[in-house]
């Protein structure tokens, strides 16, 4: 695939489960050699489909196939009174990367949030060691000095 190549994002249908889910499954051993279970990834994204108020996906095609996706999900703002996107579960095929498949579906989600008066921004996280995915959000004007992210997990 080359920059020339069309891309066009959607919102996702469960027939796209299958996609979403190797997907998430790939992203998680490349940027973080973390083994995920299929059965687990998979109630997961079926859940979200169940489920919008957990959020929603979005797919990125390039003559006809599926090259990408990104998860949406919401977190409510006191301080805007308003919704604050965060997009997760992002994968771009390996031979899709470096063709402008992020940054479409970056716009995506920015031109769906300009149109919206409830939405308020964007946000995202990204595995420390994800130089890479880290220079693409740069290049997709976001900036990563604003905060840093915290966690604990079980297990």
């Amino acid at each position: 695939m080359t920059k020339s190549t069309a891309i066009t994002v959607r919102p996702a249908v469960i027939s796209d489960a299958p996609f979403i889910i190797g997907s998430q499954i790939k992203m998680a051993d490349e940027t973080e050699q973390l083994l995920l279970m299929n059965d687990v990834v998979s109630a997961g994204v079926k859940a979200v489909f169940a489920d919008q108020s957990r959020g929603f996906y979005l797919v990125a095609e390039a003559n006809g196939e599926a090259v990408g996706c990104l998860m949406i999900t919401p977190e409510w703002s006191d301080w805007r009174n308003a919704w604050v996107w965060w997009i997760q579960s992002v994968y771009v095929q390996p031979q899709s990367r470096k063709a402008g498949v992020f940054g479409t579906m970056y716009d995506y989600v920015k031109n769906m949030v300009m149109q919206r008066s409830d939405v308020s921004g964007i946000r995202l996280y990204v595995d420390i060691s994800n130089l890479a995915a880290q220079e693409v959000y740069k290049r997709a004007g976001m900036n990563g000095g604003h905060y840093q992210t915290f966690e604990w997990m079980k297990g």
